[in-house]
């Protein structure tokens, strides 16, 4: 059984068809069904097509009422207000439901594949070469990887790009600073690896920028080892290189600390467009759709200004026969929608950058190398705040390294799962304490909507009491902890029984779990899905306050709320996955 039809889809289809016999030209309407706190589910859309219709919205309500049977899944519906529909679920449709998707054999919880799955390339996690990582790289990072499992559990065909800025003026700049200054590498560098040897190339980095904003000399011979670099001169291209190795195993140690999987054919850096560069340019000069200027090749815009309100061009190479991000950008299009059969193109990039790419996807357009059938999206996101609102910095004004802010969510957490602990080693601790950090610092970002700014707060973040993931997380560690002390009493669904109203509303929300994967993977909206489970943990506690589980009154209702809980744990550690999140079985 590959999905299951959720209690509101089957709500939706009655009221549906109850409509349209009602009102013929309202055939495939949409009755606008929601959850409300006046029925499990209330109807507004019948409002709406009374207007159009020109009929009174309450007497077209009472229309609609009389065509719907109550039986299996409708126990009572009513006509409120003005015209509003209140329905009511029986007790056994929604335990049958979640037996249904509670025995799904794919383990998918009733989630139904895509019946048409298209090819995705997300472009995500995209560090500097020679650079180390800081806050600023944890959004694209976090947001893109849960984006990822998100298009994949619901069958997306998708492909991970992670575009790396490993090429340019930087590059030589580097290269040139070293040649001339051997001393000032650390000889010791060949036997540090990850962030020892990041830091030391960061260090040289901003030693090489500083001369080169300072010396114009030196700018001209690091501007003519960017030319040597582009023509593959073996000892220039040898340096880079291992620029580029050193820089990966940093990578792969700090996105193993996120706990996230980054495959090495996965990262397609600037350098991997370089063969493509000028055929791109002459494509779109040939087209038409760049034109020379003052010697540039430029793409110009009717409608697109930049800050000071001036028009602004596309520069797709310089004058002096460089290419910049433009032609890198265009030609990774060419590569995803031409190699790699994209149907969509994917950017999690910060919302600044958001004018260059309305340019770079125009351009395409006009190409031909974007149309209706194959689209780009930039998924912006906003900025990454500390306490007082501001950009996060440290005290000295610098950006924050991002091992730095993990290793202290690490710690913090860990504080915090020993004090609760009971009956954990100290390499336990270390374990819950590593899931429940880097699950809070993921949560905090992907419980907020990615367009927006948030304010960085470990003493939040790592909190048992509120939108948590460490709430969800303990949440999740009690169930089990019941599940062990139920002992060889196992959950098991008994549909005849009646419910309370504590596990009806838990039951109806565990229930539209599908509905809002679906929602949050085609909206690339993480903190949909987020919401959902800080819901379903927060109607847990509720049950959990109400409703005794293991003295319950009869055998069955023992078994039967054992049921409800692993329900709830199964939907938990399912729906944190998909946001990159650990569960661990104890807290």
């Amino acid at each position: 059984m590959a999905s299951v039809t959720s209690l509101s889809d089957s709500v939706q289809q009655q009221l549906a068809s109850a409509l349209s016999a009602s009102l013929p030209e309202a055939a495939g309407a949409d009755p606008l069904l929601r959850r409300s706190d006046r029925a499990d589910f209330q109807a507004n859309g019948i409002l709406a097509l009374a207007k159009k219709a020109k009929a009174n919205p309450r007497e077209l309500a009472t229309q609609v009422v009389s065509q719907v049977v109550a039986g299996d899944v409708i126990k009572e519906i009513e006509v409120s207000g003005p015209g509003f529909l209140n329905i009511t679920i029986t007790d056994r449709a929604i335990t049958e439901n979640l037996a249904a998707r509670y025995t799904d054999e794919t383990g998918r919880l009733g989630v139904p594949l895509a019946a048409q799955p298209g090819t995705t390339v997300i472009d995500y996690a995209q560090p500097n070469v020679a650079k180390e990582m800081h806050v600023g790289h944890l959004r694209s990072a976090v947001i893109g990887d849960s984006v990822v499992q998100l298009l994949e559990f619901t069958g997306e065909n998708v492909v991970r790009r992670h575009h790396i800025g490993d090429w340019g003026t930087q590059f030589g700049m580097l290269i040139q600073y070293l040649d001339e200054h051997p001393h000032e590498l650390d000889h010791k560098s060949a036997e540090v690896t990850g962030e020892e040897a990041m830091s030391n190339l960061d260090r040289l980095y901003k030693a090489a920028r500083k001369k080169f904003d300072a010396d114009e000399e030196f700018k001209t011979r690091a501007r003519r080892r960017v030319v040597d670099l582009q023509a593959g001169d073996p000892k220039t291209l040898a340096m880079w290189q291992k620029f580029v190795d050193e820089s990966k195993i940093y990578f792969f140690s700090v996105f193993e600390k996120l706990d996230m999987e980054i495959q090495d054919p996965d990262i397609v850096g600037e350098s991997g467009y370089n063969d493509m560069l000028a055929e791109t340019c002459s494509l779109l000069e040939e087209s038409g759709v760049a034109v020379r200027s003052e010697g540039a090749l430029c793409v110009f815009f009717d409608d697109i200004k930049g800050p000071d309100g001036n028009l602004v061009p596309l520069i797709v190479q310089k004058s002096d026969g460089g290419y910049g991000y433009a032609a890198t950008d265009l030609s990774a299009i060419r590569d995803r929608v031409f190699n790699l059969k994209a149907n969509t193109l994917l950017y999690v990039v910060d919302a600044r950058q958001a004018l260059h790419f309305r340019m770079v996807f125009e351009t395409a357009r006009r190409a031909g190398w974007l149309n209706d059938d194959v689209t780009a999206f930039q998924l912006a996101f906003g900025t990454v705040l500390g306490k007082d609102g501001k950009p996060f910095k440290t005290r000295e004004g610098e950006t924050v390294r991002l091992v730095d802010l993990l290793d202290e969510a690490i710690d913090r957490a860990s504080a915090v799962v020993r004090e609760k602990a009971q009956d954990l080693s100290e390499e336990e601790i270390a374990e819950r304490g590593a899931q429940v950090g880097i699950g809070a610092v993921k949560y905090a970002d992907l419980s907020t909507s990615a367009n927006r700014d948030y304010k960085f707060d470990l003493d939040q973040m790592v909190s048992l009491n509120g939108d948590t993931s460490v709430y969800l997380q303990y949440a999740y560690a009690r169930i089990q902890s019941i599940l062990r002390k139920a002992g060889e009493v196992r959950p098991a669904a008994h549909p005849e029984l009646a419910l309370a109203d504590a596990e009806r509303a838990l039951g109806l929300h565990a229930d539209s779990f599908a509905e809002t994967v679906a929602e949050a993977a085609k909206e690339y909206a993480p903190h949909k899905l987020a919401a959902y489970l800080y819901q379903l943990a927060s109607l847990y506690t509720t049950f959990y306050d109400k409703c005794p589980v293991l003295k319950a009154e009869t055998p069955d209702q023992v078994e039967n709320r054992l049921f409800l809980c692993d329900v709830t744990a199964r939907t938990l550690q399912q729906g944190m996955a998909l946001l990159g999140i650990r569960t661990p079985e104890k807290l």
